[in-house]
């Protein structure tokens, strides 16, 4: 199948509910209405990226911080691959910086010697010329952030129907406090493990329940668990995220994660009454386009 590209929409459940992994897709694209007025300086940065269903005709470059930012010069991961396919093709996010897809086409390439599986079904990494998204996701901005799914490729083609409506399976325990054995498996931890020895990459980002999971299973070689943050969330896919391209000033690279493997106490305030089951805090009012890069503006303004 040849690369896909479609209208963002809002496919039935609109703005305000996060788009997930599991949130289905749709098999009938309706693009976006026209926005009365683009220039106002309220109009949400979403409304505008969101429109934009073509990456910016400019060389390469990620452009501000993973949640506050944009990217020029996106290229699509292709939505098959030998070994890997892409999911909910309806919400057009398989955009990324070149070497973030050149970095997802190496490790699914990878994967049947990792861990056995035919490959690896990838979820949301950015829209066309990134920015923020009008569902889901503070961050996937700028072009190096990408979700892969913990459930296996299939050893056929995906239908259309299955890539926008099939879930992936949850891998964490109805308690929140541990992985269920019934889905989780060492395949998944050679698989993460792989991910975060990849020098690009600067972060992998699981649930808690994983993360405890890893630092059980990995054995003396925990190096690599620096890397493997724990967030809300992320109980059905990881998150990897790659650290700014060299030379691309424009970048803003995180902090490196902190020494040693955070596997004890940072690792355990994570399954505190607070931390498992917290308050919804108060909405932040959405991004204009003047918290954003000025460079955004040229990006979003390209043909």
């Amino acid at each position: 199948m040849r690369p896909i590209r479609l209208l963002l929409i809002c496919f039935g459940l609109c703005a305000a509910i996060p788009a997930s992994a599991q949130t289905p897709g749709t098999l009938d694209p309706k693009p976006l209405p026209p926005l009365a007025r683009p220039d106002d300086p309220k109009t949400p940065a979403k409304e505008l990226f969101g429109r934009a269903v073509t990456p910016a005709p400019l060389a390469p470059r990620a452009i501000g911080s993973y949640a506050r930012g944009c990217v020029a010069g996106a290229v699509a991961l292709p939505v098959d691959g030998e070994t890997w396919q892409v999911m909910r093709l309806s919400r057009n996010r398989n955009w990324g910086h070149p070497q973030l897809v050149a970095l997802i086409e190496r490790l699914a390439r990878m994967t049947p010697q990792i861990n056995g599986w035919p490959g690896l079904l990838i979820g949301d990494i950015s829209q066309p010329r990134g920015g923020p998204m009008l569902t889901g996701h503070a961050s996937h901005q700028i072009g190096l952030d990408a979700d892969i799914w913990l459930t296996p490729m299939p050893e056929r083609r995906l239908t259309r129907a299955e890539r926008e409506q099939m879930s992936a399976v949850d891998m964490v325990r109805a308690d929140r406090l541990d992985v269920d054995p019934a889905n989780w498996t060492p395949a998944h931890t050679a698989l993460i493990r792989a991910a975060a020895k990849q020098p690009q990459v600067a972060r992998i980002f699981v649930n808690a329940a994983i993360k405890k999971a890893l630092c059980r299973e990995a054995g003396s070689d925990r190096d690599w668990l620096s890397k493997v943050r724990p967030m809300f969330g992320h109980n059905y896919h990881f998150h990897i995220r790659m650290a700014c391209p060299r030379g691309e000033e424009t970048c803003s690279d995180q902090d490196p994660p902190p020494a040693g493997d955070g596997c004890g106490a940072e690792l355990e305030r994570w399954f505190t009454p607070e931390m498992l089951f917290p308050k919804p805090g108060r909405p932040r009012p959405p991004m204009i386009m003047a918290a954003l890069p000025p460079e955004c503006r040229r990006v979003l303004a390209a043909p």
